[in-house]
């Protein structure tokens, strides 16, 4: 039961939202998070493929640059720091120790043969004025701690003047003490050599597996050219290639196309059975009433037996859907030409044909036609005027028949493709039978396309017809 408040009069609610409503809460932002990031990476599996191989291995090279860069490179350039700054507290304890040797000939001897350093006594000198720092330098900053923490005397050095030599001065009681030692004796110079290796490596692997990774996506990529080249009724030769799982999909689709093609074939070979039987019937019929006496329900019964024969050729003509005929490239301007005649043999007239862009089309001419002229066919059968017109638009081809009929209001332009739907004021096929917006439709996505209807601009109603090119 709900808790309640009383506020001078007025019943506030306090009692706590539901669970499912605090857990839709909690999860919209993780939604949307999701759904930046679903929208941000690449849709194709091929460019996902690379990431899910590319983004594992950065991050692991990245792992082990740190921890190299972070552990090894910095550990090693302080311990030889290190080294060298105890050879020099060395040096300066014995030229402090052992004034004997005053112009230090003999300690600059044994630091030159014992310890490859180049030692320099600068009496009555002063330590240079410090200099910029560099932005990045391991060397610098290791040297430099090891110098206040084992000789805390002012210093002054020099990392980055000579490319190969480091110069380290130190104050003493009567001057400067300046080493000059390699380089390498302060710092891990090799290491930037692992580095290289290992991009240099990591991008030979990349390349291996980006040539390996687009041989595995080709067969997928051909598997799916064909199963919509199949969708749109276009035979193209296919053995499945590639990993174990692709072939038994490339398998599976040469299978189900069997089982379609022969399911099909039976349904083309029953219809055909069925039509011929009943064509007999409609014959006798026919030759009945051609013996019997003429009279006026004579005729009636000749018209129904035509119309009964035209109904019969539009719903075999349905069912069948003229699937077994091959896809060939087709010259549409002469296609739409003999369309025109048709046509105008309904007594209709029809404007020029127009045709823009490319006129070969890959299309079952047989059905592409039929499909053409149903829709023509029932542009002429409700207006005077027809036109034809093609053109290319991208990767389609679209033809557009027009006429100055009554139209088709928009709310039904969807119901008058369904098969045997009639409405009052719209429009059906020549033939009566209701089904020839339907054939024309199951035409065009027998093709990949799709039949629309609009407003016409000769005031009736625009029938569009849009197939891959």
């Amino acid at each position: 039961m709900a808790e309640g408040r009383t506020i001078e009069g007025t019943i506030v609610d306090v009692s706590p939202d539901p669970p499912e409503q605090i857990s839709a809460r909690r999860r919209g932002p993780w939604r949307r998070l999701s759904r930046l990031i679903g929208d941000a990476l690449p849709k194709g599996l091929y460019a996902r493929s690379l990431i899910i191989i590319i983004a594992p291995m950065v991050l692991l090279q990245s792992v082990i640059a740190y921890t190299f860069m972070e552990r090894h490179w910095q550990l090693v350039t302080r311990r030889l720091s290190s080294a060298v700054t105890a050879d020099i507290a060395a040096l300066i304890d014995i030229y402090e120790t052992y004034p004997q040797d005053k112009d230090a000939e003999t300690l600059a001897r044994i630091a030159g043969d014992r310890l490859n350093l180049d030692l320099d006594i600068l009496k009555g000198a002063k330590l240079p004025p410090p200099g910029p720092r560099p932005f990045f330098s391991i060397l610098d900053e290791a040297l430099s701690e090891e110098i206040k923490k084992q000789i805390k005397r002012p210093y002054w050095i020099d990392t980055v003047g000579r490319s190969n030599l480091i110069e380290i001065r130190v104050a003493i009681p009567d001057g400067v003490l300046r080493v000059t030692a390699r380089r390498s004796q302060a710092y891990a110079s090799n290491s930037h050599i692992f580095l290289v290796w290992m991009i240099g490596s990591s991008l030979v692997l990349l390349g291996v597996a980006i040539l390996f990774l687009r041989n595995q996506i080709k067969p997928i990529l051909r598997l799916s050219a064909v199963a919509e080249s199949f969708g749109k009724g276009r035979e193209i030769e296919f053995k499945p290639r590639g990993a174990r799982e692709v072939r038994q999909a490339g398998h599976a689709f040469i299978e189900m196309k069997r089982r379609i093609e022969r399911a099909m074939e039976q349904r083309t070979t029953m219809l055909n059975g069925v039509s011929h039987d009943l064509r007999t019937i409609l014959t006798r019929f026919k030759l009945s009433l051609a013996l019997v006496e003429q009279s006026p329900d004579v005729e009636d019964l000749r018209r129904d037996v035509d119309e009964m024969s035209r109904m019969l050729e539009g719903y075999l003509a349905f069912a069948r859907g003229d699937s077994a005929e091959t896809a060939a490239a087709t010259d549409m301007r002469a296609l739409l030409e003999d369309l025109r005649t048709d046509i105008e043999r309904l007594g209709a007239h029809v404007n020029d044909v127009t045709l823009e862009g490319r006129p070969i089309v890959t299309v079952r001419p047989d059905a592409f036609r039929r499909c053409l002229f149903n829709l023509a066919a029932n542009a002429a059968r409700y207006g005077d005027t027809v036109a034809i017109g093609g053109r290319v638009d991208g990767r389609s081809f679209l033809v557009s028949i027009d006429d100055d009929g009554p139209g088709v209001p928009p709310e039904s332009r969807e119901e008058v493709f369904k098969p045997f739907v009639r409405l009052d004021d719209s429009r059906q096929d020549a033939g009566g039978s209701g089904l020839g917006l339907a054939i024309a439709r199951d035409i065009a996505r027998t093709h990949g396309g799709d039949v629309s209807l609009h407003d016409s601009p000769l005031g009736g109603l625009r029938a569009t017809v849009r197939i891959p090119a």
